[in-house]
């Protein structure tokens, strides 16, 4: 599946319908064309790697994303429960980056949610801040 890693056991599965609130309807030509046609790809992740939020911030977000040298930005909110075969909070976040990496093809930077005490950084984040991926609250894990 477009080089991503080796996930093991628990492979990814994608093949049934998603049910999502998220706004991929919401300004389509501004966000990074990759995120575009990826984005049941990013959803299948967020579900295996157990993400309840995944938003994205900057360039990727507000239209101004190059595609040679811009890298995708983004914010996650992991569940306090894992799914079944991803272990601990830090091997769900590295897996979850390297995914992202593979699957889009640029380097990607990926922050908790936790408050951000920068307000320079906090105003900067939230000016282009987009939701891509929400878990349903009654949605199980993949």
């Amino acid at each position: 599946m477009l080089g991503l890693p080796n996930l093991g056991p628990c492979a990814l599965r994608m093949s049934r319908p998603l049910k999502r609130r998220d706004n991929w309807h919401m300004e389509p030509a501004l966000l990074a064309q990759p995120l575009v046609a990826h984005r049941d790809a990013i959803a299948g992740l967020c579900r295996h790697f157990g993400v309840e939020r995944l938003e994205v911030f900057g360039s990727a977000a507000d239209g101004r994303f190059d595609p040679q040298r811009s890298d995708f930005d983004f914010i996650v909110h992991f569940a306090p429960a894992p799914p079944p075969c991803q272990g601990s909070l830090g091997r769900r976040f590295v897996g979850l980056a390297e995914a992202l990496e593979a699957l889009l093809a640029r380097p990607v930077d990926l922050m908790t949610d936790k408050p951000m005490t920068n307000p320079y950084l906090r105003r900067t984040v939230n000016a282009s801040r987009r939701l891509l991926y929400e878990r349903p609250a009654a949605q199980a894990f993949a």
